[in-house]
């Protein structure tokens, strides 16, 4: 009766450990594609230029007390860049820049976090045109009653990624620096 009772003393006592443990709080959540933001700065003939993807989907497994633990991942519907430029946006979705035709969609996958100072950040995989090579950002994750919110930055030289063939591939016309921002709100997984 004792070791019953010890034993069912010890087996509480752990799952109250684990129900209150980092990776037991871990939460996934989806981007809410309405208020979430992808976009990115350019810098063409000497001017910055911005656009945006409306179409993507985050899947976000993050919790900020066990980074290492946690993941993202995001896919792009190329097709849907918009700088505000119908002709830029035509060039863009193109063979000589990202060839949709061809390329459809780009995939961005971590496979490390880590906290700093300033927030957080990880490293991953980007794979766009083809081409995939690791990409790191940095990002800050807040939680709410509602879900969370990702905000973060990268940067990126697109002709590592084969972004630009051609006259295109000239950076004194196009600047092979890329920088990206983005804002993910954040609802939980159903």
């Amino acid at each position: 009766m004792k070791n019953s009772m010890c034993a069912g003393l010890g087996a509480a006592i752990g799952a109250a450990l684990l129900a209150t443990s980092p990776l037991a709080r871990a939460a996934t959540y989806v981007s809410d594609p309405a208020s979430s933001r992808i976009e990115f700065t350019g810098v063409q003939a000497g001017a910055e230029f911005k656009a945006v993807f409306h179409q993507f989907s985050a899947v976000v497994d993050f919790t900020p007390d066990a980074p290492a633990n946690g993941h993202i991942e995001v896919t792009i519907d190329m097709k849907s860049v918009d700088s505000g430029d119908k002709d830029r946006d035509d060039t863009m979705r193109g063979a000589d820049i990202f060839d949709v035709a061809h390329f459809p969609t780009a995939h961005y996958l971590t496979h490390s976090a880590s906290r700093t100072a300033a927030g957080f950040s990880a490293a991953g995989a980007l794979s766009l045109r083809g081409v995939t090579k690791d990409v790191p950002i940095e990002f800050k994750f807040a939680t709410a009653a509602s879900g969370a919110t990702l905000t973060g930055t990268a940067q990126l030289k697109r002709l590592d990624f084969g972004v630009g063939r051609g006259d295109w591939k000239n950076t004194d016309w196009v600047a092979d620096t890329v920088k990206v921002a983005f804002t993910l709100n954040l609802k939980p997984k159903s």
